[in-house]
């Protein structure tokens, strides 16, 4: 006997029942909208901001580099009404340069969670929420390049740090 799927269980973009197949295409979809967000992957600098005409400034921050992976911040970063610092959406996101997927591990602070032993409670859980984190990701994305947000040359800082795949073999 089946259990009866509640719309928690449905994909909110297409009402399908989630597959761990459809997450990894919006992981790849998500890939291919920071690629045209940020053209140089790797990174070759530590922060830089891009203005549109139209949003609000978008910092960019990379918070660890890896030969493979990177892991970065993406966030508006701006003072509220009473002049405190505000960083929202604050979006951790985990790039995988060599399977071209990118990852939204949180939405707000640190991600906490770390992967268990397969079958633990908390791994539905997590899944379950990056449903939510990865539309999310992919959606302020897509607003973000309508707005003519980007990290090209012109828009980053000129001081360029080494990427890692550029380092010399130890």
């Amino acid at each position: 006997m089946q259990a009866d799927m509640t719309t928690s269980d449905r994909c909110p973009c297409c009402g399908q029942p989630r597959r761990i197949a459809h997450l990894v295409d919006l992981y790849e979809r998500s890939y291919r909208l920071l690629e045209r967000l940020v053209p140089e992957l790797n990174l070759p600098f530590e922060r830089a901001v891009s203005k549109s005409a139209s949003d609000l400034p978008l910092v960019l921050t990379v918070v660890e580099r890896a030969p493979y992976t990177a892991e970065l911040r993406l966030t508006y970063e701006f003072k509220d009404e009473h002049g405190e610092r505000r960083l929202e959406p604050d979006m951790w996101i985990k790039v995988y340069r060599d399977a071209r997927v990118a990852e939204a591990l949180d939405c707000g602070q640190r991600p906490t969670w770390l992967a268990r032993i397969f079958g633990d409670s908390q791994a539905h859980d997590y899944l379950h929420d990056q449903w939510g984190r990865n539309h999310m990701l992919a959606k302020w994305l897509e607003y973000l390049l309508d707005h003519g947000h980007g990290f090209a040359i012109a828009a980053r800082p000129r001081q360029v740090k080494p990427a890692v795949d550029d380092l010399p073999a130890e």
